[in-house]
């Protein structure tokens, strides 16, 4: 999982197992630490739509904004304005595809996870200096 400025520039990331729930992730996304940077709004995908996670991320100061599920039992807690922002998630898959550029990462060729966390951390790197 990686969080983007408006730029689509990656400021953080974290590696995990591919089995939990990606709204458990998002949690241990934002502890890692950004420098100074502080995460204002969250844009996901409507795998995100969870009241406790929007409660957490509240109590942070965290605005989270995606779809609501369809099948959502209580009624939807943000109104249509926020999901105007919602657009601006393609920053966030172009930096995805920036990522798939290293072929080292596409196809995960290391048994362990520190030598593909330390490739991952190497591409990011490599971005943020074409971008500067």
């Amino acid at each position: 999982m990686i969080v983007v400025d408006g730029e689509g520039i990656p400021v953080g990331l974290t590696l995990g197992s591919a089995s939990p729930a990606e709204v458990k992730l998002i949690e241990a996304l934002l502890n890692v630490s950004y420098g100074k940077s502080k995460v204002k709004r969250l844009i996901y995908d409507k795998a995100a739509d969870s009241d406790p996670l929007r409660m957490a991320l509240k109590k942070r100061g965290v605005d989270l904004i995606c779809p609501h599920r369809r099948n959502r039992k209580k009624a939807p807690l943000q109104d249509g304005r926020k999901l105007r922002r919602y657009d601006r998630r393609w920053k966030v898959e172009r930096t995805f595809a920036w990522l798939g550029n290293y072929r080292r990462l596409v196809v995960r060729w290391e048994r362990k996870l520190s030598m593909y966390r330390a490739f991952f951390h190497a591409a990011c790197m490599m971005i943020v200096l074409k971008k500067l």
